[in-house]
C-alpha cells in the first residue's frame, strides 16, 4: 500500500537524522499544546509550504543538469504556470509530470538524486518557501511536537526540504530501486488525496500519536481525508473547494497569498508575522514581474 510504504520510508529517514526542537510557547490560544508527546503536524507541501509545486522545480534543475531536452523543459514550464494561476492541483498534469519523473531518473543512483536534490534546493525551492506556513511549523517544533511533510513528490526530494526546514521528516511517494538504482516504477501509488490519509494514519499508529490531538494543514480539496483525519485541520492558501468545505466545518483558514487574516482564531501568533513577511514577499515579486 502506498501509505505504509510512505510511512516506512519516512520513519527509517527519521531515525537516521533526530532533531531537537527548542521547548518555548508561542502559541494562542495554547496551541500547540506544549509538552504533548502524542500530537504532531502534517504539513502538505505544495502550495501550502512552498509556491508552486516541489516536482517541477525538480524538473527545472535535472534540466539544467542535461537529464533531458527542452521540449521536456516547455512541457513542465506549462504545467508550473498552469499550477501557479490555478492554485489548484490538475490530475493529468500531476500524473504526466510523475510519468516524466520516474523515466528522467531511471538508472540513475538514488544517492545521486539526493545529492543534486540538496542542490536544486538551493536554487529554486529555498525563495519560495511560505514564511508564514514555516511559522506555524516552528510553533509545532517549539512545543516539542514532531512535524512532517506528507506530499506526492518523491520521497527523497521531501525529505531534503523537511530537512533543511529543520522539520522531523517527510512522507512521500516512494519510487522502486534495486541496489540502489531507481527501476522507473513506483512501490505502491503516488502518496495523493486519500493515499496521504492513509500514510499519515499508518504513521500515527507506529508513532503512537492520538490523531485527534494532531494538526493538519492543505491547500487542496484533494487532502480532505487527511485533513478530516486530525483533531486540528487548517486550510492554508485553500483552493475554493477546500474553503468552502473549512468555513462550512468551522475550519481554521489562512491565506499567505494576500496576506488576509485569519477566518478563525488560534493561529500562533508567530505566524502572524509570517504572513506580513509572505505578503510583502509576494507584493516584491509581482512588482518584479510586471517591470
Amino acid at each position: 500500500m502506498a501509505g505504509e510504504a510512505s510511512a516506512e520510508a519516512a520513519r527509517k529517514s527519521t531515525q537516521e537524522e533526530q532533531h531537537q526542537a527548542p521547548e518555548e510557547e508561542g502559541a494562542e490560544p495554547q496551541f500547540p499544546v506544549h509538552g504533548d508527546a502524542l500530537a504532531a503536524a502534517f504539513f502538505d507541501l505544495d502550495n501550502t509550504v512552498m509556491q508552486g509545486a516541489a516536482l517541477f522545480h525538480f524538473g527545472r534543475g535535472l534540466y539544467k543538469r542535461k537529464f533531458f531536452e527542452t521540449r521536456d523543459l516547455v512541457r513542465f514550464a506549462w504545467q508550473q504556470a498552469w499550477f501557479r494561476m490555478a492554485g489548484i492541483e490538475d490530475p493529468e498534469h500531476m500524473q504526466d509530470a510523475r510519468d516524466s519523473a520516474l523515466s528522467i531518473v531511471k538508472g540513475h543512483r538514488v544517492a545521486e538524486l539526493q545529492s543534486i536534490g540538496e542542490e536544486i534546493y538551493d536554487e529554486y525551492m529555498a525563495e519560495r518557501i511560505w514564511p508564514g506556513t514555516r511559522a506555524l511549523a516552528q510553533a509545532h517544533l517549539d512545543a516539542g511536537q514532531k512535524v512532517w511533510l506528507v506530499t506526492a513528490a518523491p520521497v527523497e526530494i521531501a525529505t531534503v526540504i523537511a530537512r533543511r526546514l529543520g522539520l522531523t521528516g517527510a512522507l512521500g511517494t516512494v519510487a522502486e530501486s534495486v541496489d540502489g538504482v531507481y527501476t522507473g516504477k513506483l512501490v505502491g501509488e503516488p502518496l495523493h488525496g486519500p493515499a496521504k490519509a492513509e500514510a499519515v494514519r499508518a504513521l500515527a499508529a507506529a508513532e503512537g500519536l492520538d490523531l485527534s490531538r494532531c494538526a493538519a494543514y492543505s491547500d487542496s480539496h484533494n487532502d480532505i481525508p487527511m485533513l478530516s483525519l486530525v483533531g486540528h485541520p487548517y486550510a492554508i492558501n485553500p483552493d475554493s473547494k477546500l474553503r468552502k468545505h473549512a468555513r462550512g466545518l468551522d475550519w481554521r483558514l489562512r491565506d499567505y497569498r494576500t496576506g488576509r487574516k485569519a477566518a478563525k482564531v488560534g493561529i500562533p501568533a508567530a505566524a502572524g508575522v509570517g504572513a506580513v513577511a509572505g505578503g510583502t514577499a509576494a507584493a516584491i515579486a509581482l512588482h518584479k514581474r510586471r517591470r
